[in-house]
Order: C-alpha cells, then structure tokens, then sequence
C-alpha cells in the first residue's frame, strides 16, 4: 500500500530528528565531517533512501575513510534508521560520502544538482 502524504511528512520528520543526532554524534567523532543530508523518493521508498555523509576536503574524506570512519558512518545511519522507525537496508547501497571541495570543483557548489544526479 503506498504511503500517504501524512505518512510520507511523519517519516520524514522522524528520519531528520534521528539523522540530525547522528550528525552531531558524528561531528564530535569524525574529523573534517561536517554535515549530512537524505535524499528519498516515497513512492520507492524505502530502497530510495540515500544518506550522504559530506566532509569538508578532500584529504579529510580520505583521512577519514582510511582509518575506518566509513563503518563509524554506517552505524550511525543504520542507529537513525532504526530510531525513525525505517527497516533494515544495505548500508552499503544507502551511505554515500562526498566532500565540499568536490561539490565547488564539479557542481559550482550546487548540492542540489550534486545530489540529484545520483
């Protein structure tokens, strides 16, 4: 049964509630993160859903990758899923990370057409 506008504006105020602790968790344990967002189509939901963790540079990115934030990232998301009452997804299909540098260098810092093109 497809989702209706009341349940899509529910879900989406509890998955930002939980990705907005996560954030700040995230903040205080990751070096160079500094934001998130999602991306959802309800009709397709939820395998639509892309959490996209950003950095500010490149090299944090990197940094950050290299010594296993990416797991770090994973949890968290799977822990904010879970609170907003979401079901289980591949997190490796659902967790994306980009950084700042590359959204000015590719995308004339313009998130929204970054985001869309996934």
């Amino acid at each position: 049964m497809p989702l209706t506008k009341r349940d899509c504006a529910r879900l989406e105020r509890q998955l930002i509630a939980a990705l907005t602790e996560a954030c700040e968790t995230a903040k205080a344990e990751i070096p160079g993160f500094d934001w998130l967002t999602h991306t959802v189509d309800y009709s397709a939901f939820p395998q639509s859903l892309r959490v996209t963790w950003v950095f500010d540079t490149r090299a944090n990115k990197a940094l950050a990758l290299s010594c296993g934030a990416d797991q770090r990232m994973r949890e968290l998301t799977a822990t904010a899923l879970h609170e907003a009452g979401i079901p289980p997804l591949p997190m490796e299909r659902c967790v994306h990370v980009d950084c700042e540098e590359d959204c000015r260098l590719q995308h004339a810092g313009d998130w929204r057409a970054r985001l869309a093109r996934r």
